[in-house]
């Protein structure tokens, strides 16, 4: 496939089309996973059941985790595809297309149009910065606006050099305003954060402390930002007065300093998700970011821009105590940034795939190739495997009944075939329209298999985590009991209990432990066992006798 002898006219339609096909089927095809799918999707549907779209809301009480924003995106695909995974899911994909297409319009804006193509489908075409576009995690979203917020700010200060247009300055100060105050509307004030580290990194850097913007694009900025930040912050603040606050940001700060929910991980801990799980571009982006810029280049440029927000996520969320793997994700911008102008210098012949390049791609390629043959495997053989797994609460979901056919340890072998064919054949390339039609496999292997795993084995391996619990809760819907957990945390049995907003009387209490946990509640008499099933526990209330 050589993409680079097809019109460039055709790149937007071509990206939107390919983003759909792989982004949006079965968003549907497996539940929604514990804890932040389920938690965000929980929350838009207490929207829908009690009418109230202003307060966030986790078991029908205030949750002063998140802003409402993507949520109220949700609330928005459920009225149309109803109360499901597939809807929970649909925003993303749908801002996957929009992102694709936006790094195609500004890479051809800031380069030229080959460059945006590549920067598109470098992004397409890497494991997380992919797969995060077919969850229903907030951060795809977030992110987006935060780019954008950061990508006019550039751009005003860009054009403020270029011809003093005030109009124009003023446009892109409100502009970056705008996306900024719908980051902090989607997910807090960390969206306002990485943007204002940012530009005060580039003031410094390129401005040696001088004015780079003027009093009026300051301004406008601010009073965009907080308009639109506003337009809930303000309503709660009227609402319910200064405690909503006052849980929100002490929930910030806690996020920052404690390791909460059992997220503490060593500080390296971003670098070592982003090389591995971002796969290629990190293997062909990681070396440009790991050197000094240019004279060229650390001036007022883009790449000087998605040069610090690369190193200001990436050491803002190895500082922070909380570690999880999508607080890193704002670096895939700057990350899949680098990658294409490595693959752009490389087919203008201006450099080439050192030692670094290909032992990088190789070793990472086969280890993911491995991890993802594996999978299978170990799901064929899992009665041989239980007594190794130390783990009682792992060993127990091995027990479960998924019928594994073989081939789909293919998909894992395949996509190595494919990274081991792209690294042979680099040598041989000596034409642009070669070195395309040996590059773009690299990506769309990426893709492919991702869209392959979703389909067959993603399901299977839901079935082993949680798809016992899940299948328990589904049993009790519409009917007159409560169901809780005891002894984990978990938002599944309210989205997929459907928990009303209020009942009469309850006749039944049932609730689910893990099996590692059974142990407090043995003794218990007002609990009676019901059964144990693939490492969960379920139980019912009963008098006390």
């Amino acid at each position: 496939m050589n993409l680079s002898n097809i019109n460039p006219k055709y790149y937007p339609f071509i990206i939107a089309i390919v983003g759909a096909v792989f982004f949006i089927p079965n968003l549907g095809n497996v539940h929604l996973f514990d804890w932040d799918e389920i938690n965000f999707a929980e929350s838009a549907r207490e929207m829908i059941l009690t009418g109230d779209y202003w307060r966030v809301q986790i078991d029908f009480k205030p949750f002063w985790e998140k802003p409402p924003l993507f949520f109220w995106m949700q609330v928005l695909s459920m009225k149309v595809f109803g109360i499901n995974e597939f809807a929970a899911r649909f925003p993303n994909a749908i801002i996957g297309i929009i992102t694709l297409i936006t790094l195609y319009v500004i890479g051809k804006k800031e380069k030229n149009a080959q460059f945006g193509l590549l920067w598109s489908l470098a992004y397409f075409g890497s494991l997380t910065p992919h797969l995060y576009f077919k969850s229903g995690i907030i951060d795809p979203t977030f992110n987006y606006f935060i780019f954008l917020g950061i990508y006019f700010s550039y751009l005003g200060l860009k054009k403020r050099q270029e011809s003093r247009n005030q109009k124009q300055e003023i446009k892109n100060a409100f502009l970056a305003g705008l996306f900024i105050g719908l980051a902090v509307l989607t997910k807090g004030p960390v969206g306002g954060l990485i943007w204002g580290l940012v530009v005060v990194l580039f003031w410094v850097i390129y401005g040696r402390f001088r004015a780079i913007y003027s009093a009026i694009q300051i301004v406008i900025f601010f009073i965009a930002c907080f308009s639109v930040a506003s337009i809930w912050f303000m309503n709660e603040l009227i609402t319910n007065g200064l405690w909503f606050f006052k849980e929100f940001l002490e929930y910030q700060v806690r996020l920052f300093s404690t390791s909460e929910a059992g997220h503490g991980q060593p500080f390296y801990y971003h670098f070592v998700v982003v090389l591995i799980g971002c796969f290629p571009i990190s293997v062909l982006g990681f070396p440009k970011l790991f050197r000094i810029l240019k004279p060229s280049e650390n001036s007022a440029t883009f790449t000087l821009f998605a040069y610090l927000t690369f190193w200001v996520v990436m050491i803002l969320f190895s500082l922070t105590t909380t570690k999880i793997v999508h607080y890193s994700s704002m670096s895939y911008f700057s990350l899949s940034f680098f990658a294409a102008s490595f693959v752009q210098s490389w087919l203008k012949d201006e450099t080439k795939w050192s030692r670094w390049y290909v032992i990088g791609t190789l070793f990472i390629g086969f280890l993911l190739s491995l991890i993802l043959a594996a999978v299978p495997y170990v799901g064929m053989n899992a009665e041989q495997l239980i007594p190794l797994i130390k783990d009682k609460f792992a060993a127990a979901n091995f027990k479960a009944k998924v019928d594994w056919s073989g081939w789909e340890m293919l998909i894992g072998v395949c996509y190595f075939v494919v990274i081991l064919w792209v690294i042979l054949s680099i040598k041989k390339a000596d034409s642009v329209n070669k070195k395309f039609r040996i590059i773009t496999p690299l990506f769309l292997a990426t893709a492919i298999t991702l869209f392959l795993y979703g389909a067959f084995v993603v399901p299977k391996i839901e079935r082993y985590t949680q798809g016992a619990a899940i299948d328990f809760y589904e049993s009790k819907q519409g009917q007159n009991v409560a169901v809780e957990v005891l002894g984990f945390k978990s938002y599944a049995h309210l989205f997929y209990f459907k928990k009303p907003v209020s009942q009469a009387a309850v006749t039944d209490t049932f609730y689910v432990t893990k099996i590692d946990r059974y142990d407090d509640y043995r003794g218990d008499s007002t609990l009676k066992f019901i059964e144990e099933k693939n490492g969960f526990v379920f139980l019912k209330k009963q008098d006390k006798k």
